[in-house]
């Protein structure tokens, strides 16, 4: 017995040659907590993805995570024995805690980001979004409440003098250290646990790129830090590439069969084409868009080219691609390479409207509209809001343009013009917006508000073209109806839109209804995305493109068979994909295994065929998209920087 209670101070007095009882219970009073949360918050990550292991198999996944951890740990009880006794001790706690506080908020970011979206954090989002913290702030406070963030000031609180709180309680107050053992020795240790800390942290930076990902797989610390170091080693692939000939001289030209007739574009927000009646009959959410595309032109294989709305609308105004970058460049002065819609048209005597029931000063809207030539800007804070309700964080329910609508084409209705109606109802957080009452559509929460929002967008664009026909101007407009992207609620673990690669976040409704045109209905099996709209309008318009040449193509050319559409995720270095034929291919700039699919077979693209590829054919795919992104990034960031 005497032996045993021997041993035990001897290990007792160790341990106190290193660092005092106190500074012990001061580290294991943060560190401790710390990490169980980390590993948790982990933990309900895995378990929240279908298709990745459980059990002993899941800690495969955390091993990155245990592993920066330990390393972590080591480094502050390394830094604690090397100040100890140190005038540095203070300098070292404020540290330590201020470092703690930056771990805890990236982990818990990178947790809530992937709870709501499906994706991994990155430093480049991290920044993008505190560069625009004002506009998110909404965006915050509808995927956190009043309890959120009183836990949050508890656990700050917790952090900053929680550990002194436990010290004082179990060791007393602080007094002069009089543990046993020479600095020497806390010296010592020091050296091994700093060798330890960056043994561990270097251990936890490789991981392989299965299933689950490189993104995934990480720490959430080490992924932000590797993330970016990764995509410098991408950013060269635009150093030396070729750039794009933008369309900045271009004009309309009359011909024979030119007609001056208004030009309407209804923009449906997040409407994906799987949840329009007119792509999925079963489905009763649009049954007048249904009824209308029977006497209209009709895309089956329409896209959008990035799902995010400020770079779809850029395609969908200018004809080019957008930027592929998060920041929405677009915006900037000069910031869009290209004559756009409303500037073509003005020279042809049109006037241009821009109706929108969200806030103007999202994403910088009004700037980017002016850029793409508009006249006349109408953003939601300039109409009248009582008896209107809110669809989402940042916008009215879409009706709320309906009469701001009717004032202004009275007043123009004597010239052509070309208006634009942007709604966000549709958009996330899905405030279901009962004007027209509710269905049930789906068990689940989220999709059953998105469904019925889509059954609220069939109304609205009754409403306007039931407008243009009470004011006379029906007969003589182009009504084109489109889903700037889709949405995702979970059928590849992604959620919302701007990292949803796959059909629900990419295949839109696309639709061009004029009146005596199309009568009895026309299908275009074509591939096509929103470069097309442009080409296809000038071509309805009976105008012919001189002084320069937009990448899309109209749908009344006959078709091309072997095109091949791009795609970009919103998030830099998160995704790219092509579609050639029937066949979809998904690249994910190395951080998860490519995806090979036949849209033909597998529409909703639940078997990669990857595996059935050789090498060779998966090196051409990876290298075009690449080519792609490299040449539209280029001709973007040369115009920008002044070389022509």
């Amino acid at each position: 017995m005497a032996s045993k209670k021997n041993m035990r101070l001897a290990l007792v007095a160790r341990f106190r040659s290193i660092l005092s009882g106190r500074d012990w219970v001061y580290l294991s009073g943060l560190l401790v907590p710390l990490v169980v949360y980390n590993l948790v918050l982990k933990v309900i990550r895995i378990q929240s993805q279908e298709d990745l292991p459980g059990g002993f198999a899941a800690l495969a996944l955390m091993r990155s995570d245990l592993l920066f951890n330990l390393g972590y740990v080591f480094l502050w009880v390394g830094l604690f024995a090397l100040t100890r006794q140190s005038r540095f001790r203070w300098p070292v706690v404020v540290i330590f805690h201020a470092v703690t506080i930056l771990v805890l908020a990236t982990t818990t970011s990178a947790h809530g980001y992937f709870q709501e979206t499906g994706s991994t954090l990155s430093l480049n989002v991290i920044t993008y979004s505190i560069g625009t913290l004002g506009e998110i702030t909404d965006v915050i406070g509808s995927v956190t409440s009043l309890a959120t963030w009183a836990w949050a000031l508890v656990i700050l609180g917790y952090i900053m003098l929680g550990p002194w709180i436990i010290a004082t309680l179990v060791c007393g107050k602080r007094g002069r250290d009089r543990s046993i053992g020479s600095l020497s020795t806390s010296r010592l240790f020091a050296l091994g646990a700093f060798t330890a800390s960056l043994g561990f942290i270097f251990l936890s930076l490789p991981v392989g790129a299965g299933v689950a990902g490189k993104s995934f797989s990480r720490d959430a610390v080490v992924n932000v830090v590797m993330s970016e170091v990764e995509h410098a080693r991408i950013r060269d692939l635009t150093a030396n590439a070729t750039s794009i000939e933008p369309p900045v001289d271009t004009s309309l030209q009359k011909t024979p069969e030119t007609v001056k007739k208004n030009v309407v574009l209804i923009h449906l927000e997040s409407a994906r084409a799987r949840s329009t009646t007119a792509y999925s009959e079963d489905l009763d959410t649009t049954p007048y868009l249904e009824t209308l595309s029977k006497h209209s032109l009709l895309a089956e294989r329409a896209y959008t080219i990035v799902p995010h709305t400020s770079k779809a609308i850029t395609s969908i105004n200018c004809g080019i691609d957008a930027h592929l970058v998060r920041e929405i460049t677009e915006a900037e002065p000069g910031g869009v390479p290209a004559r756009c819609l409303p500037d073509l048209l003005k020279e042809q005597g049109y006037d241009s409207v821009w109706f929108s029931s969200a806030t103007e000063h999202f994403e910088d809207r009004r700037d980017l509209v002016e850029n793409f030539g508009y006249d006349d800007f109408q953003p939601v804070e300039t109409m009248e809001k009582e008896g209107f309700q809110k669809s989402n964080y940042f916008g009215y329910e879409d009706d709320i343009m309906l009469q701001p609508s009717r004032d202004w084409i009275e007043q123009h209705k004597d010239k052509p013009f070309l208006a634009t109606y942007l709604g966000v109802t549709g958009h996330h957080d899905y405030r279901p917006v009962d004007r027209y009452g509710l269905k049930d559509y789906s068990n689940f929460p989220p999709l059953d508000h998105y469904q019925n929002e889509m059954r609220y967008l069939d109304f609205f664009v009754k409403n306007v073209i039931d407008q243009y026909k009470e004011l006379g101007l029906y007969e003589d407009t182009i009504f084109v109806i489109y889903g700037d992207h889709g949405e995702g609620f979970g059928e590849h673990d992604l959620f919302q839109h701007d990292n949803t690669i796959y059909q629900e976040g990419l295949k839109v409704p696309f639709i061009i209804h004029e009146p005596g045109r199309f009568e009895d209905g026309k299908r275009a099996q074509t591939l096509t995305n929103q470069l097309d709209i442009l080409p296809t309008l000038v071509d309805l318009l009976g105008y012919k493109v001189t002084g320069g040449h937009y990448a899309g193509r109209s749908l009344l050319a006959p078709p091309e068979e072997d095109r091949t559409l791009f795609f970009s995720c919103f998030d830099e270095y998160r995704c790219l994909a092509s579609i050639q034929g029937t066949e979809k291919y998904i690249y994910f700039f190395g951080n998860q295994p490519e995806e090979v699919y036949d849209l033909a077979s597998d529409p909703l693209e639940k078997n990669s065929i990857a595996n059935e590829q050789s090498r060779q054919e998966l090196k051409h795919k990876r290298l075009q998209v690449l080519a792609w992104y490299s040449k539209v990034n280029a001709t973007y960031e040369r115009r920008n920087s002044g070389q022509e």
